[in-house]
């Protein structure tokens, strides 16, 4: 299929996106320690991109859905129940008065995160690659001649 290739492009970006937002909100705990930011406003910097990540999560797990990729919907699933369950019991954001009780946790529950991230990135990268190279080659064994797009 030629849309293969686009679609973990799609998937490669989206990841990309996932990882730069879980970063920008581990920067922003990491700078509350150690007092570059008072709490106001790094609660109001993670709780701004906290429900933004979610819709992008849940966009890339129904995106798996969508494309058959079965596995790697399943693979997905758990975080974005997850993420169901803390925004429908409001618990997603980060409250202001209690953020240094819970500055280890959440740094904690942060980092699992990237750590998540980062295995499906290489899975989606390595996924990207096969499937390009896939797709240049052509079923006789022959290169395209003008790309893997033709």
């Amino acid at each position: 299929m030629a849309w293969d290739p686009i679609f973990w492009l799609i998937f490669f970006v989206i990841n990309i996106i996932l990882i730069a937002l879980n970063i920008y909100q581990i920067v922003c705990l990491s700078d509350l320690e150690a007092d570059y930011l008072n709490p106001y406003d790094s609660s109001s910097r993670i709780n701004s991109v906290v429900v933004p990540e979610m819709l992008v999560q849940g966009v890339l797990c129904a995106l798996f859905l969508v494309t058959g990729n079965f596995y790697m919907f399943i693979l997905t699933l758990p975080n974005a129940c997850y993420n169901a369950k803390l925004f429908m019991k409001q618990q997603h954001l980060i409250d202001v008065t209690e953020v240094f009780r819970f500055l280890d946790a959440e740094k904690k529950y942060r980092l699992i995160k990237l750590a998540f991230y980062l295995i499906l990135f290489v899975v989606v990268l390595i996924r990207l690659v096969f499937t390009v190279v896939h797709h240049a080659i052509d079923h006789d064994g022959g290169i395209h001649e003008f790309g893997m797009f033709d």
